[in-house]
């Protein structure tokens, strides 16, 4: 297999020493006294308005921030369905939900769902609100809610005097994009200068989870398996269904089980249909896409022998659980979105053809760039782990 300088097979990608303060930087900021002494902070607000694997690429920050305010309550704002990556997590003590099917639903519907949700975070009188989004909503919930401090990132597109006047400070990160989401999401504590810092991504699920899988796994008599998500949000971060589909039949030949899962998107549904058609073997696939609640895939992906995927939040799941997993990459900033602190093996398509920078992909794009990567390379990087495991 050719190898490539962004595959890794170690059990921690990163040291995390040194990097986490001297890439961030901020002016000189008088902290508010209450700030200054730690048992004071009762309140603290994290924003985050993005997807679901930005959302659990947050956890380092909120593990953070609770061992360094272990008195204080941890609120989340994020995007409805997000929530789900959090469900568990015990450094949270809420997730404050952002409705975006209320735009479709009249002004007045809108005004409503927005005032609800305004007079609910305001109910909490926050010291601390960490703004990890671009969003001119969370800057202005920076400024309305009147929190004790807040801290925002200084992003080139939002360098405006009414950006600087919703925060209290701002933090510039100036090599965003050679440095990992984790340790961007950690550099705003840096006016905070606190000294416990946590790396760890926190994929939790509960009993409950737990028990739905042990149901799900006696009904299809689950026992030792290899987990394939192959899907992604977008299709250019996918790879062929014949190309899994091959993947697969290898897997089965050598006397595998192989779990497929995936949404409930039916794009999706009809894309791993289409894997399934193409196997050999298909009572040894057992597919449990559309099925699972995201705490319940991970109940799933920490049991698996192997994890084989793409570029989604399911990549992440798997690193934060720490299952040796078989990923496959596209045109995706690698700095950034690759599995933090975590066993795998990463296939970069740009290794086998050029890709688009990733500030300029079309993400309505038909083309599916992971498929210049050969299905004999993925198979030599899924033995290798299958030897290993033996």
């Amino acid at each position: 297999m050719m190898a490539h300088p962004m595959m890794n097979t170690s059990n921690k990608t990163e040291s995390p020493a040194g990097q986490l303060s001297a890439p961030a930087r901020v002016s000189a900021v008088n902290l508010p006294a209450i700030l200054r002494e730690k048992d004071n902070v009762k309140r603290i607000l994290v924003i985050k308005l993005r997807h679901f694997g930005d959302v659990l690429l947050t956890t380092p920050l909120l593990n953070t921030l609770k061992a360094n305010y272990p008195q204080a309550k941890i609120d989340v704002l994020l995007y409805g369905g997000t929530q789900d990556m959090l469900r568990e997590n015990k450094t949270v003590n809420h997730a404050f939900i952002v409705d975006r099917g209320l735009k479709h639903a009249g002004l007045t519907a809108q005004i409503s769902g927005e005032k609800v949700l305004f007079n609910a975070l305001k109910e909490h009188h926050y010291d601390l609100i960490l703004n990890l989004s671009d969003q001119w909503r969370a800057a202005a919930y920076c400024r309305l809610l009147k929190p004790g401090f807040s801290i925002g990132f200084h992003y080139p597109k939002r360098d405006t005097w009414l950006w600087r006047y919703c925060h209290s400070t701002l933090v510039d990160i100036p090599n965003a994009a050679e440095r990992h989401t984790v340790l961007n999401n950690l550099d705003i504590l840096a006016p905070l200068q606190l000294t416990n810092i946590s790396t760890d991504v926190t994929m939790a699920y509960g009993p409950h989870d737990i028990e739905r899988v042990k149901q799900l796994c006696q009904q299809r008599n689950i026992a030792d398996y290899i987990l394939i998500q192959p899907s992604a949000r977008w299709k250019f971060k996918t790879w062929a269904s014949e190309s899994f589909s091959q993947l697969i039949n290898h897997l089965t030949e050598q006397g595998e089980t192989v779990l497929l899962t995936g949404g409930k998107d039916n794009a999706e549904l009809d894309y791993i249909a289409d894997i399934i058609a193409g196997c050999a073997q298909p009572e040894k696939v057992i597919n449990l896409s559309g099925l699972l609640a995201l705490p319940e895939l991970a109940v799933l992906i920490d049991n698996a022998k192997l994890f084989i995927g793409v570029d989604s939040v399911a990549m992440h799941m798997a690193a934060a659980l720490q299952t040796p997993a078989v990923v496959l990459f596209g045109p995706s900033n690698l700095n950034q979105w690759h599995p933090w602190q975590a066993p795998h093996t990463l296939l970069w398509a740009g290794h086998y053809r050029t890709l688009p920078h990733p500030n300029e992909i079309d993400t309505d794009t038909t083309d599916r760039y992971l498929n210049a990567i050969p299905v004999d390379d993925v198979i030599d990087a899924v033995d290798a782990w299958r030897i290993q495991s033996q």
